[in-house]
């Protein structure tokens, strides 16, 4: 007996000196991928494509067959955060403050960090960019990325660090993926929750030149349903992206073996929506910005060596908003929410033999769109009823044949946008918020503002756009803006200038507060031409001067945030790009 309590003993200290985890507590590792259609692996049946490791995930974990996410990028991370339709969460949008989650959901890292895990995003955020938006004021202890729904360049770029501008390192997957390597090392010894919403291969089309030096000239075996609409080159970029998303998660995958990790962390791999262009996706209808099977349907991997079954495949309808509650219930924690989420937990189709698991209806919308799907059927945007086990394709309307499938899909679509889309009109209505209590910086990008007068954008694109063409003393760059907190906040401007142009006298304004300056300092560097692998439909890019303009007294409350020229000795004033405020003091 005494020895016999020895040996416990010693285990006891063995487990404490290794800071071993408890089971019921698994670190959670989430992947999204951006723009990459179902069709976009190897382990779909693409033979264009090598992924091993995604492919090697799927193979030792669970892979859901038919798993469904919105038509566009910052919904699907909405319905993952929370849990619930990005309409209820006020993501009406993919830009221009539309992309904001509204501030009574609670998140995903919200949940985690309060049953004790250490948190991380790094990549795109997507789901707003100012406290209390930003994911630093949703949970996460760290971030490290970009918050606008796409990015100019992927080479060292101009990204953040917990809300202050600091320069890339690299290509942006591979240095979105140090950091979560690094993060997964710096806390090994405690549960973690760590998100990385990679941006490729969303465009501009961008990849290091080992990926696209194979795809440049390679013939491809398997293409679109309709071959004439599929952009041959632009494919080739495509799925170089993907390969290089599939080496880093291999770089993950081998990091949490390495860590003696694997038993107690959950890997999820999935992407946004569909395709964002013609290519191989299944035979299936639509791509990016459908709600048709091939604009929803995305590849859905869980793995989790020891606990999850190898090569398991899951038959039955899930979606985004499902991966909220099956985490919570999987990591025995307590799902405390404000909301109630409208998704479910899939723990028993993960773990059971045999579940009991009732036909359900899930909602697509988008733009008006809203399709919903059952286990069988299909109701498209249109009423059109696709029966979806005998024609993936969409390509017979079967609402005659099967009159109570489409009465009862019918009757579904029209109760939830009753219900769901009369919040629609209260997310248009948010000002941009400044000085929120839980962050030390506030970004205002050209992105969030009006021009007025000459000033024009440089490309209709606006998440990474700058503003350029200021002529005249007249013209006006504005923001709506919301001070949540009186005070005085020390002004950074993000701004290029030639020679020839400097000297202009600048104002910003607020509710009677002046803050007057001059652009003393040229700055000209050229645009960034020379990185993408096909043509961009978004403008190009620049680096920018980071410049200390002063500080201004802001009070609480709404109002017009105002930049005017009262003195050009040039053609224009500048090209300008962002505000960084930092406050200094509250009062």
């Amino acid at each position: 007996m005494k020895n016999l309590i020895l040996l416990l003993l010693a285990s006891l200290f063995f487990n404490a000196c290794t800071n071993k985890q408890s089971p019921s507590k698994p670190n959670i590792v989430i992947i999204l991928s951006d723009d990459q259609g179902w069709g976009d692996l190897s382990i779909n049946g693409n033979t264009n494509i090598e992924t091993p490791n995604i492919d090697k995930l799927a193979e030792t974990g669970v892979t859901f067959d038919r798993f469904y996410v919105c038509a566009v990028c910052s919904p699907t991370r909405a319905e993952l955060l929370t849990g619930r339709y990005h309409v209820r969460a006020g993501v009406y949008s993919t830009s221009s403050g539309g992309e904001r989650l509204d501030t009574d959901e609670t998140t995903i890292a919200e949940v985690f960090k309060n049953a004790g895990y250490a948190t991380a995003a790094y990549g795109k955020w997507h789901n707003g960019m100012q406290a209390p938006y930003h994911p630093n004021s949703r949970g996460f202890d760290d971030f490290y990325g970009f918050c606008s729904g796409h990015w100019g360049n992927y080479y060292s770029p101009m990204l953040e660090h917990n809300g202050d501008i600091v320069k890339g390192n690299g290509f942006t997957i591979d240095d979105f993926t140090d950091h979560g390597l690094q993060f997964m090392e710096d806390h090994k010894d405690q549960p973690f929750l760590l998100y990385l919403p990679f941006n490729t291969p969303h465009s501009p089309m961008q990849a290091p030149k080992a990926y696209w030096d194979k795809f440049e000239h390679k013939e491809l075996s398997m293409f679109h349903r309709d071959k004439e609409k599929e952009d041959i080159d632009f494919t080739r970029a495509a799925l170089a992206m993907c390969e290089n998303i599939d080496w880093n998660v291999g770089r993950i995958t081998r990091k949490i073996e390495e860590l003696g990790l694997a038993e107690n962390t959950i890997v999820i791999y999935l992407s946004d929506n569909g395709p964002n262009d013609w290519r191989w996706n299944g035979g299936m209808k639509g791509k990016k910005g459908s709600t048709d099977e091939g604009g929803v349907r995305s590849p859905m991997i869980m793995n989790w060596s020891g606990v999850l079954p190898k090569g398991k495949v899951i038959k039955q309808i899930a979606g985004a908003i499902d991966l909220l509650p099956t985490l919570s219930e999987l990591s025995g924690i307590e799902l405390t929410i404000q909301k109630q989420p409208d998704g479910k937990s899939l723990k028993s189709l993960l773990l059971d033999e045999s579940p009991k698991w009732d036909d359900r209806i899930l909602v697509n919308y988008w733009a008006g769109k809203t399709s919903v799907r059952s286990q069988k059927f299909r109701l498209d945007q249109e009423d059109r009823l696709f029966d979806m086990e005998n024609d993936p394709g969409q390509s017979k309307n079967v609402a005659q044949e099967f009159p109570e499938a489409f009465k009862r899909l019918s009757t579904a679509k029209e109760a939830w946008k009753k219900d769901v889309l009369s919040e629609l009109d209260q997310a248009a209505k948010r000002p941009f918020t400044i000085g929120h209590a839980s962050m030390e910086y506030t970004q205002l990008p050209a992105r969030d503002a009006v021009p007025h007068g000459n000033i024009q954008r440089s490309n209709k694109h606006p998440n990474s756009t700058y503003f350029t063409n200021w002529t005249s003393t007249n013209d006006t760059i504005t923001f709506d803006v919301e001070v949540l907190n009186s005070g005085t906040y020390e002004v950074e401007l993000f701004y290029t200038c030639p020679p020839e142009d400097i000297g202009s006298a600048v104002r910003l304004s607020y509710k009677g507060a002046i803050l007057d300056f001059l652009l003393i300092e040229a700055f000209d560097p050229p645009l960034k031409t020379d990185t993408d692998i096909y043509p961009r439909m978004e403008g190009y890019v620049k680096d920018f001067k980071r410049t200390n303009i002063g500080s201004i007294h802001l009070t609480k409350g709404t109002g017009e945030l105002s930049l005017q020229a009262t003195k050009i000795p040039g053609r224009q004033v500048m090209d300008f790009r962002l505000l960084l405020l930092k406050k200094i003091n509250e009062n």
